[in-house]
């Protein structure tokens, strides 16, 4: 059986340090997108804004360059017409050359139709002007009409600096529309930048948990005791070689566990032999069949038989460890009566209570619960026997059973010496003893209490010794109603 999931082998790098480093790239990557999507737009959007500012600072210098030449070829037509002087025909000549220099540069900007046919007008009108002014006006309605036309040629140049005005008005508001747009857009891969990294980063912790996860399930089941299914382990090579070290361990302990069944198996019944000879041939010795005992020698058979006794229990004890071992995990539930269970035990433990008088106190309510009813007898018998073996002669044991909430809550309590505090801590650990016996009375395998402890665990349960001030121990036990799973 296998641990988790399955994950395509390829997906992974070949070191958990590897995979944590891709991790760290995948969730960095949207991030590092959307810097690079914002440092493209905000390098676009300042060369757009360079270019745009350049062309209508050259357009708008240029254009009110023309209004001013043109204003200066009125002026000198002008003063031509009135001193008809020839120098004024050169300066006009020098002048109307950068007008040419002007209008050529001019002409080689990014002009828009409305620009461009004011450009070539103004061209235009004013080689007609020139033709015009070099044909010598000689009569008064000649000289208005060119002075006329010089003063539409300012107009029109004039206009041409508004319709330059006008397109850099344009250009900054192409600059700020493409700047809205880009902020748009930043916001919009900021709004995907984020859910993406979420779902990233939720996918990298999966991928990384996975095998963690893996490794976590593995070890716990072998702290359990579970060696049934294989374990293997997904995941970057040294993560999955870890897998592999643990089926090998898993192995190991089936191994070791075998050897520890066989030992034991093979101790039990190597003891028993011999044992069973010596309790035969005490028992006989007691029982004079080998002749008469003197009373030094019939007290030295006694400890003898008293003795083997004692070490026959011992060796029941182990093989049932090995058993609850085995069986611990496996639970036969069905519905059962807790407090139907607590009489029955009560009645098979009748001749110890009636030998030493001891008065029962029993408040049991009639309760069910889902169970394994030999598993719950076995609680119930090892708690109610550690309260008669410690209760005095014609003392009083208490047994409760009642329902509360969703739970069922079995106390047993004695009126004898009680626990003391430095062993409530370690009584419910195998093979732990505590104290002496009380005294004519066989001591303990140390093995009833962690018995009960691990069947009330089985079924979700938990048992407690509850710290009271008054003589006695009083042990609780809390059951669910329905049956559920150990916690891990």
């Amino acid at each position: 059986m296998k641990i988790g999931l399955e994950f395509p082998q390829r997906y992974y790098p070949r070191s958990f340090l590897g995979l944590l480093l891709l991790a760290f790239l995948l969730v960095a990557a949207p991030l590092i997108i959307a810097f690079y999507n914002a440092a493209v737009y905000v390098e676009q959007l300042a060369g757009q804004s360079q270019t745009a500012v350049s062309q209508a600072a050259r357009a708008s210098r240029g254009s009110r360059l023309l209004v001013e030449q043109t204003t200066a070829l009125e002026r000198i037509v002008r003063q031509y017409l009135i001193l008809d002087d020839e120098d004024l025909l050169k300066d006009y000549s020098r002048l109307r050359s950068n007008f040419k220099t002007n209008t050529s540069e001019l002409s080689l900007q990014q002009l828009d139709e409305v620009q461009l046919a004011e450009l070539n007008s103004t061209i235009d009108m004013e080689q007609a002007l020139y033709e015009q002014l070099m044909r010598r006006p000689a009569t008064r309605q000649e000289k208005t009409a060119l002075v006329g036309g010089y003063m539409v040629l300012s107009d029109i140049a004039r206009n041409a600096l508004n319709t330059s005005n006008a397109l850099i008005d344009r250009e900054v508001e192409s600059m700020r529309k493409t700047g809205e747009r880009a902020q748009r857009t930043l916001w919009f891969q900021l709004a995907a930048t984020i859910p993406l990294g979420v779902l990233l980063a939720i996918g990298v912790t999966i991928s990384i948990a996975r095998p963690i996860r893996q490794l976590d399930l593995a070890i716990r089941r072998l702290g359990a005791g579970e060696f049934e299914g294989g374990i293997k382990v997904d995941g970057p090579a040294d993560l999955k070689y870890l897998g592999s070290r643990l089926d090998w361990l898993r192995l190991r302990l089936i191994e070791l566990e075998q050897q520890k069944r066989l030992f034991l198996r093979h101790i039990s019944h190597e003891l028993k032999t011999p044992l069973t000879a010596l309790r035969e041939g005490s028992e006989l010795l007691v029982e004079g069949t080998a002749g008469p005992l003197s009373p030094g020698q019939h007290e030295i058979v006694e400890i003898l038989r008293q003795k083997s006794l004692h070490l026959q229990r011992l060796i029941e004890d182990l093989l049932d460890y090995h058993r609850v071992q085995e069986t611990v995990g496996r639970l036969d539930l069905k519905t059962v009566r807790l407090d139907e269970v607590v009489e029955q035990v009560l009645e098979d433990h009748r001749l110890a209570v009636q030998a030493r008088r001891i008065r029962p106190d029993l408040r049991l309510d009639p309760v069910t619960l889902q169970a394994d009813e030999e598993k719950l007898r076995a609680v119930a018998a090892n708690l109610v026997s550690n309260a008669v073996k410690y209760s005095p002669d014609e003392g009083m044991i208490s047994l409760a059973v009642r329902q509360q909430g969703d739970e069922v809550v079995l106390d047993i309590g004695d009126a004898g010496p009680g626990v003391p505090v430095e062993d409530r801590e370690r009584i419910f650990d195998w093979f732990y003893r505590g104290e002496d016996a009380p005294r004519g009375r066989l001591r303990g395998s140390g093995l009833g209490l962690a018995i009960a402890k691990e069947f009330v665990l089985a079924h979700g349960g938990r048992i407690e010794i509850l710290q009271e001030s008054g003589p006695g121990a009083h042990f609780r036990v809390t059951l669910p109603s329905g049956a559920r799973p150990p916690g891990p």
